[in-house]
């Protein structure tokens, strides 16, 4: 771990106490700075848990991640600052799914004098700042989140009304670590996961988030959603490297199977509309 490297890259010069102050602060800029995106998965490169990995790709190679790799990294680094953290199992839509779910996601329980707290830079269009791990509703750079507890003893973290995936809920012990590495593995190389299906890219600014799937750029703000249909490959780079931050002229040999599929969900879309 190259902490001051690390730090360059979120572009964090504060204060470095093991408080909840300095977590908010470190959460808010490493989402900032770092996108969320799937794009080595379209590439059809393995991606690990490893944080090693993640710090190389991440910070080294500026580009972004996805939870395992995001949540991963940021973890190492509250570590080596000498924060009490824990990687914890998340399963994203367990509601939906149950235990199937478990394992699909990456999380960091924190252990501070003002209690515990869940940080989750691996979700992408969810809070910016770290949150108590108390029930009930609760609003992060204007958007509205809830927590509940569940009746087995999990929590359930609710998603803003504009967000991707509605919820996720979370454990608070110690992460089956092989079971990570398993549901890693599944989600990059499965025909039917999503992340094998789509290009996926979130990103938090000022005014809310850019996020896209596909040829769609959407740019989501408390208050309202405006989407841009992106129409070329050079485009499609140009959108990487201004609204994301990654210079990666190679995806442009990404830009067939990502047209492909916005016409499968676009048809797929018209005949949901023409049954209804």
């Amino acid at each position: 771990m190259n902490l001051d490297a690390y730090l360059k890259r979120i572009a964090y010069d504060g204060p470095l106490r093991r408080d909840f102050a300095t977590l908010k602060a470190l959460h808010r800029a490493h989402l900032r700075a770092i996108p969320y995106e799937n794009l080595d998965v379209q590439f059809g490169r393995t991606v690990t848990p490893d944080p090693a990995a993640a710090f190389e790709k991440i910070v080294t190679r500026k580009r972004g991640g996805w939870c395992y790799e995001m949540n991963g990294l940021f973890g190492w680094v509250l570590h080596e600052l000498g924060f009490t953290v824990t990687r914890s199992a998340g399963a994203v839509l367990r509601n939906e799914r149950g235990d199937e779910a478990v394992g699909n996601h990456l999380v960091l329980k924190v252990e501070l004098e003002e209690g515990l707290v869940l940080a989750d830079v691996g979700f992408g269009d969810g809070p910016i700042d770290p949150i108590a791990i108390a029930p009930g509703p609760f609003v992060s750079h204007g958007f509205g989140f809830g927590l509940t507890r569940q009746e087995d003893g999990w929590w359930r973290l609710q998603n803003h009304k504009d967000g991707g995936a509605i919820s996720f809920d979370f454990n608070l012990a110690p992460a089956d670590e092989a079971r990570l590495s398993e549901r890693c593995r599944w989600l990059q190389t499965a025909p039917d996961s999503p992340f094998v299906q789509n290009a996926v890219l979130q990103r938090h600014i000022s005014e809310g988030m850019w996020q896209m799937r596909g040829r769609v750029l959407r740019k989501t703000t408390p208050s309202h959603q405006t989407d841009y249909l992106i129409e070329t490959a050079s485009e499609y780079t140009g959108v990487l490297a201004e609204a994301f931050g990654l210079y990666l002229p190679e995806a442009a040999d990404l830009w067939p199977q990502i047209c492909a599929r916005h016409e499968v969900l676009a048809a797929e879309q018209d005949h949901i509309q023409s049954v209804g």
